[in-house]
């Protein structure tokens, strides 16, 4: 029942993975695997063969999160050295609240197309231009509230990179996950009560912070 409940609050990347395999065997290549993303997954797909991608192992990642994926990329994407990974083997990569930390995020995703194999999907989430029109508040709501993002990416500009290698755009536009905005009134209390305060990230769906891109080759 536990399970049920967080699939039907889980955030729209995880919807993507449901609606895309269900229960079924995929490769994943998880593109910024901190904060044991993982474990998260690995609870809710178990059949999913987990390969992370990151700056640094130390991420907010243990050795359960790393026991648990396949294997591991230790890279800078800015360098645009993907060699060592597989090209056409992955049934689908995330690329979630990443680009928007990288000055060339548009080469770092036009190296990384390759890697997806036929009939797979690519789901790439950012922070949109409505972003930097949000009030400031902690944990992110107003683009600058983080140091570390760099640049703006949009939706005509990703999908035209997704074209151009051959992947069909299936949907994109500004994230509104709709179950968790009509269950708001319920969750933003009880988030307050767990952490003593609320986040910028409570209230992306809302205010239409992120924007995103669905790709399928």
């Amino acid at each position: 029942m536990k399970q049920s409940v967080g699939r039907w609050l889980a955030d729209p990347k995880v919807l993507v993975l449901r609606r895309q395999f269900g229960d079924r065997p995929f490769r994943l290549l998880d593109i910024g695997a901190g904060n044991h993303s993982a474990t998260f997954l690995k609870n809710l797909f178990p059949a999913c063969e987990y390969y992370g991608l990151d700056i640094s192992r130390g991420y907010n990642n243990d050795a359960t999160d790393f026991a648990l994926m396949k294997d591991f990329y230790e890279m800078d994407l800015t360098l645009l050295e993907f060699e060592k990974i597989p090209d056409r083997f992955f049934d689908a990569i995330l690329l979630v609240h990443v680009i928007e930390h990288l000055h060339n995020g548009d080469k770092v995703l036009e190296g990384l197309l390759p890697k997806l194999g036929s009939g797979g999907v690519i789901y790439i989430e950012y922070p949109g231009l409505r972003s930097t029109k949000l009030p400031s508040m902690r944990g992110s709501l107003n683009f600058s509230d983080d140091p570390t993002h760099v640049r703006l990416y949009s939706v005509p500009e990703i999908s035209a990179i997704l074209l151009k290698d051959g992947v069909k755009v299936a949907r994109s536009g500004t994230r509104r996950h709709w179950r968790y905005i009509i269950l708001m009134p319920l969750l933003l209390p009880y988030r307050y009560s767990q952490r003593g305060h609320l986040v910028g990230g409570d209230f992306w769906d809302l205010l239409g912070f992120a924007e995103y891109v669905l790709g399928r080759k």
